[in-house]
């Protein structure tokens, strides 16, 4: 396919360049930002622009790869006629285009990307959703290419795969930032913690997460509790978030508390 690549991020990189590696054409990349797009272009080995008035008009597909609250703005600015037109996210629902667009659809990878480290999509589900049934076949036929995970989802249900992310990826990465300073705070490294991560993931993925949670929480264990609350009394924040997220795992395996 010719493609026109509409965002230069790092959803952008990575997809444009399994897609090249398939043999799609990249036909332009388009940047805000001059010197993303110049870049991207050129890894690319195709024409760029800052400028969405200078959006090729015969693309075979337009894949808009930018932040959540750009999308509209980009739909009222090109006219794609009626070729068919993607968004990447995982938050915004398919009716953004209604009223701009005749063929559209959603190419959503689920992974985090950082735009200089390689990423394998055979193992990333990228979940799409269309207009109608020849524009899914298109979208499956193309994500089956890099990916053997390609799963068809209504907008409702794309829309919690994706908190239900901010929770298992963004969220835990916080707490690992957070974790970093306290342990930074008493000159100690942070890669202390590599193997109790990597072993919680792992019985993560293979278990129910619930069934493997440990902790003093989950135990109700107070006086322990109270010495790390002690601890957190200079960072009120991260104090409340403690509390938080103790209660509710308490709350969640109190009956086995019970029991025991």
């Amino acid at each position: 396919m010719r493609i026109s690549l509409i965002g230069a991020g790092n959803l952008a990189t990575h997809l444009g360049l399994a897609l090249n590696e398939k043999n799609h054409q990249i036909i332009q990349v388009f940047s805000k930002s001059e010197e993303h797009a110049s870049d991207l272009g050129s890894r690319l080995n195709c024409p760029f622009c800052n400028d969405l008035s200078e959006i090729v008009p015969d693309a075979d597909l337009y894949i808009i790869a930018v932040k959540d609250f750009a999308i509209k703005s980009v739909l009222e600015s090109v006219d794609f006629g009626d070729h068919l037109v993607v968004h990447t996210s995982g938050s915004v629902p398919s009716s953004v285009f209604s009223n701009h667009c005749k063929n559209y659809g959603v190419l959503y990878p689920l992974q985090t990307f950082s735009k200089e480290k390689a990423v394998d999509f055979n193992g990333i589900p990228i979940l799409i959703e269309a207009n109608n049934a020849e524009n899914i076949a298109i979208l499956k036929n193309l994500a089956s290419e890099i990916s053997e995970k390609v799963i068809p989802l209504k907008s409702g249900q794309r829309l919690s795969v994706h908190l239900s992310a901010v929770f298992a990826c963004n969220f835990v990465n916080h707490f690992y930032y957070i974790a970093e300073q306290l342990l930074r705070d008493q000159q100690l490294d942070f890669k202390l913690l590599k193997p109790i991560i990597l072993e919680t993931a792992l019985k993560a993925v293979n278990n129910s997460p619930r069934l493997v949670q440990t902790g003093p929480a989950v135990r109700n264990e107070k006086l322990v509790m109270e010495e790390h609350l002690k601890m957190l009394s200079l960072y009120p924040e991260w104090e409340r978030i403690y509390e938080l997220i103790s209660e509710n795992i308490y709350n969640t395996h109190k009956t086995q508390n019970d029991i025991f």
